[in-house]
């Protein structure tokens, strides 16, 4: 399975910034200027995109949206502290390569067995090798790519650099259709120059009141628009307080939803304080936010 050339790049799944912009939006994802051209640009060049910025701004549902509106696969890999080689890219599948030996035992040469136990049929690609090997249209997200150790950075720069995977057993395979590739990160720490440099860098920060507004809406169409604005101009106020964690965009929409299932049409102090919990999940946080919005 060795590459014989090397990635070749995916044919483009945007036609321009407005096409990146008209087709995420009908999909429910409404991109600023910067996004859309940015997400251009990294399909264009065929570059990974960096997309940095606080928790709960759109991220991740940035990869997922790109996946939707250009009908490609999504294969995610979700990074937490400790994930090593065997979960990122592949593993052999230990057990059966044990039922294999013990089966062929007096049977067959070791040369033949071992030539056996490590091919295909024993191998467990995991999400870099599944997206590298995929021949259709792939997003690949490495969601939240600064809970990961630096080691697994060094394990993405020979993906990100020639869109191929070592396999000391089996050779080197390459990316048939190279993927659209996406990581994010909330900035917990500081990732390396290394890995920057093969990426292009969008900051994604929560939108500011219109289109947050805008994006309320299209989620929940039913929702009155002055309750929208209302309920905007709230979560504003709370994002201007030293909160534990600030309420995110997807948190908004849920407290469009809880509004609207408890029939309420407007955000007075009681809806407020009865429905905090959707929004603040701290205690002090939900403290802060009565005292400053008066709900006590």
């Amino acid at each position: 399975m060795s590459a014989d050339q090397p990635a070749k790049p995916q044919p483009p799944l945007f036609g321009s910034v407005d096409d990146v912009t008209e087709r995420l939006a009908g999909v429910g994802y409404l991109a600023s200027t910067a996004a859309a051209t940015t997400v251009y640009l990294a399909d264009r060049l065929g570059k990974p995109l960096l997309v940095e910025g606080p928790a709960g701004v759109g991220k991740t549902e940035l990869a997922k949206a790109v996946a939707a509106c250009t009908d490609s696969g999504l294969v995610r890999l979700q990074c937490y502290e400790g994930i090593d080689e065997a979960r990122a890219l592949y593993e052999w599948n230990h057990a059966k390569q044990l039922l294999r030996i013990t089966a062929g035992q007096g049977r067959e040469s070791w040369d033949e067995t071992r030539d056996d136990v490590f091919s295909e049929e024993f191998l467990l690609p995991r999400p870099l090798l599944t997206a590298i090997r995929r021949s259709e249209p792939t997003v690949l997200l490495v969601d939240e790519m600064d809970k990961a150790d630096v080691e697994v950075e060094g394990l993405l720069l020979e993906v990100l650099s020639d869109f191929q995977v070592t396999v000391p057993e089996m050779g080197t395979i390459a990316a048939k259709r190279r993927p659209f590739v996406l990581l994010t990160s909330n900035s917990t720490r500081e990732l390396s120059e290394a890995l920057k440099r093969r990426c292009l860098f969008l900051h994604l920060d929560f939108p500011d009141a219109e289109l947050e507004r805008r994006i309320v809406l299209t989620r929940v169409p039913e929702l009155p628009e002055k309750l929208a604005d209302a309920l905007v101009r709230t979560v504003r106020v709370l994002r201007g307080l030293e909160l534990r964690k600030a309420p995110s965009v997807a948190e908004t929409i849920d407290w469009a939803r809880t509004l609207l299932a408890l029939g309420l049409d407007t955000l007075d102090d009681d809806a407020a304080r009865a429905t905090l919990g959707v929004v603040l999940k701290h205690h002090s946080d939900a403290q802060k936010a009565a005292a400053e919005l008066r709900l006590n």
